[in-house]
């Protein structure tokens, strides 16, 4: 009776350029597809599997999970338990995560001029325009925005916010320092420097409210 072979096993795929260069290293770690759109999520703090899972619309359950893995391995982000009542299992960007706001916050100012117009085929979510809103906003008090658009509301950080704490995040945020209501048209257009916050507040383009150093600063104060 011939003796029965095992079939070969396929060697892990290797996730790395192999190439002496911080570029290279930065995708090695972040290349991947789906991963920088997961940072983003979580830059709003820290989120259940299937909260991302909503705002993530295409991506596949086996890709998702995947992906966070490979972000816990890669020291990107990590998971933990609440404690009770919620007692949910969520993940949340560690400070090396977090560290990647500039980087989306540079890749959402160089993608603002492709939003055109919106596609048949395009999700959209209130809280994505708060990263043309981030490179837009110039302002030195720190607090809370509340931002609203016709596609729902979200609320940012201003000024300094501390590794592992939220950017920005979905809904109006209770006891906000501060609130704008402008268009989403007007808010990517922000993004791409056209025009600049302080003119779209002069011209009226955008209603600012609130008492407070960062309302006031906001309104040109």
């Amino acid at each position: 009776m011939p003796r029965q072979t095992q079939p070969a096993t396929r060697p892990a795929r290797r996730r790395s350029y192999d190439q002496f260069c911080a570029g290279a290293r930065a995708l090695d770690a972040v290349g991947d597809r789906w991963t920088l759109l997961i940072v983003r999520e979580l830059l709003a703090g820290p989120r259940r599997y299937t909260d991302l899972h909503a705002d993530l619309p295409g991506v596949s359950t086996d890709v998702l999970a995947s992906r966070l893995k490979d972000m816990e391995q890669g020291g990107l982000a990590t998971r933990r338990k609440l404690p009770p009542p919620a007692a949910a299992t969520v993940y949340a960007l560690t400070a090396r995560g977090h560290g990647l706001l500039p980087v989306l916050a540079a890749l959402a100012e160089w993608g603002a001029p492709a939003l055109t117009e919106r596609r048949p085929t395009d999700a959209v979510r209130a809280h994505w325009f708060a990263l043309p809103l981030l490179s837009a906003l110039k302002v030195a008090a720190t607090g809370v925005l509340d931002v609203r658009l016709d596609e729902g509301e979200f609320h940012i950080r201003t000024g300094e916010v501390a590794a592992g704490e939220p950017v920005y995040g979905g809904g109006p945020a209770a006891g906000a320092d501060a609130r704008i209501v402008l268009d989403a048209e007007l808010c990517l257009a922000l993004g791409r420097g056209e025009p600049t916050f302080a003119q779209a507040v002069k011209d009226g383009r955008i209603e600012v409210s609130g008492d407070g150093a960062l309302a006031e600063e906001l309104r040109g104060g």
